[in-house]
């Protein structure tokens, strides 16, 4: 919490190649240690699978995948009396995205296969037809939200 005024959040420049926002969050979120090019290396090599093997725009199929993994309600932990309680409370857009993308680079690396290109083509196509581990957690969560509805009225 900074001490004066609100934290104005940053753009993202788009990346060169598709020149979209969302990809260049999703190469962020693939870096390590500040190594750029090898994310986008990692990314592109995957769209590129996914273009070879779903014969569909491999760009549409990663965003039908983000879509399939946003999850609209999550679970906060809230101390009231003595007691903590799941809330249910409704995910912002700007957090629906970055745990969708979270959850499918992490679930992509928990994958057995040969390439992190590889494996990040797979979950993508997987979560984009509806199935696959990060649909299976978006699923998850929302079953926990709609299992503690009786809380909602302490928001």
């Amino acid at each position: 919490m900074p001490r004066k005024g609100r934290v104005t959040k940053r753009t993202i420049t788009p990346d060169p190649k598709y020149n979209d926002q969302i990809v260049a969050k999703f190469v962020n979120c693939i870096m390590k240690r500040g190594k750029k090019s090898l994310a986008e290396s990692i990314f592109y090599d995957s769209l590129d699978i996914i273009n070879k093997s779903t014969k569909k725009d491999s760009l549409e199929v990663f965003k039908q995948a983000l879509d399939n993994v946003k999850p609209v309600l999550e679970v906060k932990s809230k101390r009231i009396g003595g007691a903590t309680y799941q809330v249910p409370i409704e995910v912002s857009s700007d957090r629906r995205t970055s745990l969708a993308m979270r959850w499918i680079i992490n679930y992509a690396k928990a994958r057995k296969g040969k390439s992190m290109g590889e494996k990040l083509a797979q979950e993508i196509i997987d979560a984009s037809k509806g199935e696959g581990t990060s649909v299976k957690k978006k699923e998850d969560v929302h079953k926990m939200a709609e299992a503690n509805k009786a809380f909602a009225h302490y928001r």
